[in-house]
């Protein structure tokens, strides 16, 4: 026979409560323990589910309703096999009882948050538990049956499935440890020479460093153009933003040549060419090869050049005065997301420019709050060759051409 689904106690003084959403609507087919409604009180919105298995033939109460008494008659289910016909003959009136004898029947026999029309008979035999608790339980294979609910009228809650977890189910979470061991690599030569110059950079070199935000927006859309422009079966001539970055750094440093410097033993060491080093990840460590004079070459030049350079230098095809040299470095950690980070000066050179990744973020352009893309800059410096002024007025020139990619083009 038709199945009546009553309005729940959700407290033992609870007399009445809303209906906030139903999660299924007329003619789906029920099965015990699922979610079918929000039920909103005072204090909380707690989901109920159904006890019984059948058909949602008809919902009483509409979502969004107030106020709806306890016990109060909310939807009916039909058993398998019955049709709406079942419903003629049913008594639908919303008879309740007195709210002080309801209270007194929710303490006497409190019901729990998520079963609703629960038969008296099998109130001792189920199991209250949450959804949430319940998913859980399944995938680490917990009996809820031993477990002790905290939640209200002694319902399992996600706590209790968790503190339990390691002493209900050990196989899921038993850790194997194996026997330690432990391998030891050889030191190549490349990676003996990095360490010994990082080392030495670190320990002889007062590094000091400073930072800056550039709008790559312009940059961006430039990039795109050139590149939407480029032949499709040149993919050598595919411009990058490190390629810009290469050139941005170098026209810095002829505008402020101080920087473009080394210390010696007794003099410090200006150089007439602007060499851009770019640090190279290979196998071994890293390598630098070397851009000479970058700030007279075309964005075009440096990009099919940098290609070639990077290739050979994974190969180990590239020539000794190739890598070794140069005025200012280059490491440009973007295309790994990294935001922002502080570079080693690579000695003999006094500069080193860290590139991080572009970051879309809010920004006031013209009393207008617009999204733009924005590249960090740090620049690690020698403070024995740049002062603090110096490297300011290299950063500032970097941002001035970046910023205005067309005058890299030049």
């Amino acid at each position: 026979m038709p199945i009546k689904i009553l309005m729940p106690a959700l407290s033992p003084t609870m007399t009445e409560g809303n209906l906030a959403k139903w999660h299924k609507k007329e003619g789906d087919k029920i099965k015990p323990g699922q979610v079918i409604a929000e039920i909103e009180t005072d204090k909380a919105t707690m989901e109920v589910e159904s006890a019984d298995e059948g058909i949602l033939a008809k919902i009483i109460i509409t979502e969004n309703s107030k106020n709806v008494k306890v016990n109060s008659i909310i939807a009916i289910l039909l058993e398998e096999g019955e049709d709406k016909s079942a419903l003629e003959n049913m008594n639908l009136s919303q008879e309740q009882a007195p709210p002080e004898k309801i209270a007194e029947k929710a303490k006497e026999a409190p019901t729990t948050p998520t079963n609703i029309n629960t038969p008296p008979s099998s109130t001792a035999e189920r199991v209250f538990i949450t959804p949430l608790a319940k998913r859980i339980a399944s995938e680490c294979n917990i009996d809820v049956s031993k477990l002790t609910g905290s939640g209200p009228h002694g319902r399992i809650v996600k706590a209790d499935v968790m503190s339990s977890s390691f002493s209900s189910s050990p196989t899921k979470f038993e850790l194997k440890r194996v026997t330690p061991e432990v391998s030891e690599l050889p030191i190549s030569n490349i990676r003996e020479v990095i360490a010994k110059r990082l080392c030495e950079s670190k320990q002889q070199v007062p590094h000091f460093y400073l930072s800056i935000d550039c709008n790559i927006e312009r940059l961006l859309q430039m990039r795109e153009e050139i590149n939407s422009a480029t032949d499709q079966k040149s993919p050598e001539w595919k411009i990058s933003v490190n390629d810009f970055a290469i050139k941005a750094a170098a026209m810095a440093l002829k505008k402020v040549p101080q920087a473009n410097s080394s210390w010696g033993e007794k003099s410090i060491i200006r150089y007439n060419n602007v060499d851009i080093s770019v640090a190279v990840s290979i196998d071994d460590g890293l390598i630098t090869p070397i851009v000479k004079n970058a700030d007279q070459k075309s964005i075009f030049v440096i990009s099919k050049e940098m290609k070639d350079l990077a290739s050979r230098a994974r190969k180990g095809q590239l020539k000794l005065d190739e890598f070794q040299g140069g005025s200012a470095s280059i490491s440009n950690l973007g295309m790994f997301g990294i935001k922002q980070f502080n570079a080693i000066v690579n000695p003999p050179q006094s500069c080193i420019f860290a590139i991080g990744a572009g970051q879309e973020i809010p920004a006031v352009v013209n009393k207008e709050i617009k999204i733009i893309t924005v590249m960090n800059i740090t620049l690690s410096c020698d403070h024995r060759i740049v002062d603090g002024v110096v490297g300011a007025n290299v950063l500032q020139a970097f941002k001035e051409y970046i910023e205005n990619p067309s005058r890299l083009l030049i």
